[in-house]
């Protein structure tokens, strides 16, 4: 099955294994390349500087057409990451252009740890304390990113 999807999402694999953008990683499913899991490490001088936060993109047919359907599987504390862990950014949305790859998305999702827009909350209690408590958010962020740590040994009994 070579579809154009698919071809393009192993030219996407190429440029982020031989240029990955700092702090991101991401690779296709071994037995399906229309399913990718990446990691995104949280970007230093902000409150996610630390953490280890996994996402599940999941692609269509359509794609670069549509965008894929992006997931934090970590848990996350941000204003625009809704609880069930999906992402109200614009370029997975309304913004979407077929000129960005796997590695524009992955560095767009960390540029938006860096930088919330709490104008477009999906959290709005994270929202809230961005604009209004900060020591708050950074203390709640922070307890996400130790939670990120643990992510990876579920079964272990603390």
């Amino acid at each position: 099955m070579s579809t154009a999807s698919r071809r393009r999402l192993i030219r996407d694999f190429k440029r982020l294994s031989s240029d990955p953008p700092g702090g991101i990683s991401g690779a296709p499913c071994a037995d399906n390349i229309m399913v990718w899991n990446a990691v995104i490490f949280g970007p230093a001088d902000t409150p996610f500087e630390d953490g280890t936060f996994r996402l599940v993109l999941t692609f269509e047919e359509s794609y670069p057409n549509k965008p894929p359907t992006v997931k934090f599987l970590t848990k996350m504390f941000h204003p625009n990451v809704y609880a069930n862990g999906e992402l109200c950014l614009d370029i997975l949305q309304n913004r979407w252009s077929p000129t960005y790859d796997v590695a524009a998305i992955l560095t767009s999702i960390q540029s938006l740890l860096h930088d919330p827009n709490p104008n477009s909350p999906a959290n709005a209690e994270a929202a809230q304390l961005f604009r209004d408590n900060m020591k708050e958010y950074v203390k709640r962020v922070r307890t996400t990113v130790e939670d990120s740590w643990m992510d990876g040994e579920e079964g272990t009994s603390g």
